[in-house]
């Protein structure tokens, strides 16, 4: 049996954080580019969180969105699915505007739009046509799920870019020669 030292396990996990935080050089127009993209998914995802957890914005609140959860998009319970959704898109905004864990943050919110395709928007098609029935509420297509699920994967692959915490962070790990 063989056993790790613990400055190996500190090596790897400082590997593994420089991967995570790794922003290459790139065109500063790429940088600003990822700014934009950062901003824009960090004020629509801010809407929605604040909307699902505390109700801001004429959102449903945690109650409604947990009802929601439960009984349209059929994810059991409703409560802990509410919290995680409107918790990874509120606090996720937050973290893409300051550029922090920006790649994890952008995975997270894929995942968030393709589920929400998955469970609630995919059978209306990309655009309904047809107007929802009375009391029914929205009957929205998945193209905004595919246009915000595109953006987080151009910020899950590239990063965050040069003006943010993430390659703060980058170039302080190389700095100490780790």
């Amino acid at each position: 049996m063989t056993t790790t030292s613990p400055d190996a396990v500190q090596s790897r996990g400082r590997t593994w954080l420089g991967a995570v935080l790794r922003t290459p050089p790139a065109d500063r127009r790429v940088d600003v580019a990822l700014v934009a993209v950062r901003i824009a998914l960090a004020w629509i995802f801010v809407y929605y969180g604040a909307g699902k957890l505390f109700g801001s914005f004429n959102g449903p609140g945690i109650h409604g969105t947990s009802q929601f959860m439960a009984d349209t998009a059929h994810l059991h319970p409703g409560g802990l699915f509410a919290v995680l959704g409107g918790a990874l898109e509120l606090g996720g905004a937050i973290a893409l505007v300051l550029g922090i864990g920006s790649r994890l943050v952008g995975i997270g919110l894929f995942v968030d739009m393709v589920m929400a395709m998955v469970t609630v928007t995919w059978t209306n098609g990309i655009h309904p046509t047809n107007a929802p029935p009375a009391g029914v509420g929205n009957l929205a297509g998945y193209e905004v799920n595919v246009a915000l699920a595109t953006l987080a994967l151009v910020v899950a692959l590239l990063g965050a870019g040069r003006f943010s915490l993430d390659a703060l962070a980058s170039r302080r790990l190389a700095a100490t020669g780790e």
